[in-house]
């Protein structure tokens, strides 16, 4: 039996440990930063904010306390990128050598650029004070990345789901594969961190693209170019970073990309349709409710990785634009129609 604490109490993160209570042979933790939230879904037994209707079992302990941190054998870390680094801070006294690391945050920070494993990582490399009050060394923890076409929902109810978990050990990655896969839950394994964090990031922008499309009432034609166009430079980029281009074709890249694309409880996608039809961001975001659409952010990371890297994204400079300067999303689309023309390869 392995000891899993699940870190972050939001949709995704609920969803994963439902589904690791359901494949049983594991003790699961569900960790919340926030006390009051972590009463909240202990007390009613379900995350009503996040995740309504879906009971959570007396065997998913709901927690704030830092124990089941340093209890864990495998840590998931499910917290929203903008959170991802104050809240390590936190953890870093409560971890210890041993553990093992695994990031189904799909972004990237926006300031630094760097893939949600390298901010675990930064913050592993650095010396920290116990509650004791000792001097703790560095840490050195394998950290990798799960990532895939993975709604919260669907997860939750047990339908049939396929990701991808990376790192850089393989045999890390077959012991994640085997301590999670389960008859709705099935594990590929990679050691392209890189491509399958970046796919699963990138994606994104690229589902407000095709929503922003759907709200100003483009059809099928339209969603068919972003997506593909989309994938097209997710790859430049990913591939820029070091990432491989297969992955990109597989379930981290192209799959989660045309699910968010296309899928009516993708958040993204509903951000950018609300765009097209002509509200404002800041009424958009303020309407999910607490829920994170990571392509936000997510849209500015990727720029400053471009132009870092040299890498054109014409679809992701658009919706900076109509994120950052408001844009509107018909100009936007009219700009990409308008581009020079190109061989496709």
């Amino acid at each position: 039996m392995s000891r899993i604490a699940v870190l972050g109490s939001g949709a995704w993160g609920t969803a994963i440990a439902l589904s690791l209570d359901r494949r049983g042979g594991h003790q699961v933790s569900l960790w919340s930063h926030n006390e009051e939230e972590a009463r909240q879904i202990a007390a009613a037994r379900e995350n009503v904010l996040f995740l309504p209707g879906f009971a959570i079992p007396a065997s998913v302990a709901v927690t704030a306390d830092f124990a089941a941190v340093r209890e864990a054998e495998i840590l998931v870390s499910v917290i929203p990128s903008q959170f991802l680094r104050p809240t390590f801070t936190r953890l870093r006294p409560h971890l210890r050598q041993g553990q093992i690391v695994v990031s189904a945050t799909k972004g990237v920070e926006d300031h630094s650029f760097l893939r949600m494993t390298e901010v675990i990582a930064t913050h592993l490399a650095e010396a920290a004070i116990d509650p004791a009050g000792l001097l703790l060394p560095p840490l050195s923890l394998p950290i990798g990345a799960f990532s895939g076409p993975s709604f919260a929902l669907e997860v939750a109810q047990g339908q049939p789901t396929a990701v991808t978990v990376a790192f850089d050990d393989p045999a890390i990655a077959a012991r994640i594969q085997q301590e999670f896969s389960s008859e709705t839950l099935r594990l590929y394994t990679s050691t392209d961190i890189i491509g399958v964090e970046l796919g699963g990031a990138l994606k994104n922008v690229i589902a407000i693209a095709a929503g922003v499309a759907a709200g100003v009432g483009l059809g099928y034609n339209s969603a068919a170019a972003l997506i593909t166009r989309g994938i097209a430079e997710i790859t430049r980029l990913a591939v820029a970073c070091g990432g491989c281009r297969d992955t990109l074709a597989g379930l981290s890249g192209a799959g989660d990309l045309v699910l968010t694309c296309t899928g009516s409880l993708s958040r993204n996608r509903t951000v950018g349709q609300a765009l097209g039809q002509g509200r404002k961001l800041p009424e958009i975001l303020e309407s999910l409710g607490g829920k994170v659409a990571e392509g936000v952010r997510t849209t500015r990371a990727a720029l400053g990785l471009a132009r870092r890297y040299g890498i054109e994204m014409p679809i992701t400079e658009q919706m900076g634009l109509i994120l950052d300067e408001g844009r509107d999303p018909r100009e936007a689309i009219k700009e990409l129609m308008l581009r020079p023309g190109k061989d496709e390869v």
